[in-house]
């Protein structure tokens, strides 16, 4: 078996120490008149020499030891910093992986995880979840007119939005350019469809300033009911015909399937 280096000092260390104790029980015995003769001469002697061993003790425990413990006690202090860094890093990491930088929203990855997560769940209790399909009107417009800054602030104000009108457990998020989602569990389609539309309203009094222009928006919205059977894609499907039909009915509205 090999040791380790501070393993082997630290024996020396107690061997010192043990052979200068006998040394030491030596010279009292010498003095005291014990089994030890050799009267105040081998006292001395013995006394001398326990000295000497305490004092190697003392400099090979400055020297040997203290160093090495010292190291491996710096080594763990920034083996832990490293480690919370690294802990927090990745708890930085796995939150970018699930968000949306510009919203703070969840993300499409999110999202489908939770779709899934939520269909597993309430499928054998058979409580109905909502979802619903939101799109800016026009926002390509805006970004053309007025600059893609003036196009993140009008994304964020509807993140912010959305935020205000939904409950904890909804799961808010942002599909990708101008479009949004919300999922809902334990709601009626009409629960939802009021929802949805108190969010279209509010959206619509929302203002976003450029120069000297005040911009207004609009969202269109289409909300679907799962049916306790179909798959989370086929219930996404189902709310985004209806989008696509508020669209074709002249936008600014909801629909539902």
């Amino acid at each position: 078996m090999r040791f380790h280096k501070a393993e082997l000092f630290f024996v020396l260390l107690i061997g010192l120490v043990g052979v200068g104790g006998a040394f030491a029980w030596a010279a009292f015995s010498a003095i005291s008149g014990g089994i030890i003769v050799g009267g105040p001469e081998a006292a001395a002697e013995f006394a001398f020499m326990s000295a000497v061993l305490a004092a190697l003790a003392v400099i090979c425990a400055l020297t040997l030891v203290l160093p090495i413990m010292s190291s491996g006690l710096r080594e763990r202090g920034q083996l832990k910093r490293m480690t919370e860094s690294l802990s927090v890093r990745s708890q930085s990491l796995e939150h970018a992986a699930i968000t949306d930088s510009l919203t703070s929203m969840y993300n499409r990855r999110y999202f489908d995880e939770a779709l899934s997560e939520y269909l597993a769940a309430f499928r054998p209790i058979g409580k109905p979840i909502g979802m619903v399909i939101l799109d800016l009107d026009h926002f390509k417009a805006v970004n053309d007119t007025h600059g893609h800054d003036v196009g993140d602030e009008v994304l964020r104000q509807v993140a912010e939005c959305l935020h205000v009108f939904t409950r904890y457990h909804d799961v808010l998020a942002r599909l990708g350019g101008e479009e949004f989602a919300i999922l809902s569990p334990n709601i009626t389609e009409r629960q939802l469809h009021n929802l949805a539309n108190r969010i279209r309203e509010a959206v619509s009094q929302l203002t976003v300033t450029s120069g000297n222009v005040t911009l207004r928006v609009t969202i269109s919205a289409g909300i679907a009911i799962w049916d306790g059977k179909e798959s989370g894609e086929e219930l996404y499907r189902r709310a985004d015909k209806q989008l696509y039909e508020a669209k074709r009915q002249g936008r600014n509205r909801v629909c539902a399937a």
